[in-house]
């Protein structure tokens, strides 16, 4: 693995790094996001910001906010697969919009990287809806990554209001007990509405991403989307098959 570029700054380093085909960011030692053109499913957490949004019906993802950019590998994977008309990153930190920028290839013109405090700027958001919304907001503690904000019964009313009618929340987790325990307070968010709520891992990370939608949808139909998408991929096949997914029940 060799490194290709290297910033460090007061509070933090960063380091792009390639391995084989796939480009690689970390910062502070911690892996951030990968990117290779001809893999884009490669088996990391960042698949399951992706994969979720295939429950919503074809051509229905026109609009997608993604808080919390990393190296963007997520904007390319929507990119890559569904083709949005517009994509708007938000990210606290410039350096990730930089690296997102001139090292994963995210300069295309529907997509918009913010560099803002997502907390606050989903608060003071006042636009169109967006069909995807994905909460990735993530810092890190020594070594470890952990969650910047609790997803409270306010967060998620706050995080509902960006979305249309018939679009689809994606919130990253530390684990599965995380998403669990969110439960509560996304039910006292939707106030007695429909509940669809799914969890998604990977054998190799910890993390528990979870989708909450306002309709019943099918896990055979996601798996089959999935694999239509791939032949036209099928390095990628393998790896973005390993997922796991549940129902997460209200009980």
């Amino acid at each position: 693995m060799a490194i290709v570029w290297q910033q460090s700054t007061a509070d933090a380093q960063y380091q792009v790094r390639s391995a084989g085909g796939s480009i690689r960011l970390y910062k502070n030692g911690v892996f951030h996001s990968q990117w290779n053109e001809s893999r884009p499913l490669s088996g990391g957490v960042w698949d399951l910001l992706f994969i979720p949004s295939l429950f919503l019906p074809e051509g229905a993802v026109k609009r997608v906010l993604l808080l919390g950019v990393g190296g963007g590998a997520v904007i390319r994977q929507y990119l890559s697969f569904l083709q949005p008309q517009l994509v708007v990153g938000v990210e606290l930190d410039p350096i990730h919009i930089k690296v997102a920028r001139q090292h994963f290839g995210v300069c295309q013109q529907n997509v918009e990287l913010l560099a803002a405090d997502a907390i606050e700027w989903v608060k003071a958001y006042d636009g169109p809806g967006f069909d995807v919304v994905i909460e990735d907001l993530f810092t890190e503690r020594d070594g470890e990554p952990m969650r910047v904000i609790d997803a409270s019964a306010h967060w998620f009313t706050d995080l509902r209001k960006l979305l249309t009618p018939e679009g689809a929340l994606i919130i990253n987790f530390e684990d599965p007990a995380q998403a669990r325990e969110s439960g509560a307070a996304y039910l006292s968010a939707i106030d007695g509405q429909h509940d669809c709520r799914y969890a998604f891992t990977l054998p190799s990370y910890g993390n528990c991403v979870a989708v909450f939608l306002p309709f019943e949808v099918s896990r055979r139909k996601l798996r089959s989307r999935l694999d239509d998408l791939l032949l036209h991929y099928p390095r990628s096949r393998r790896s973005a098959q390993q997922f796991k997914v549940r129902r997460i029940s209200s009980k």
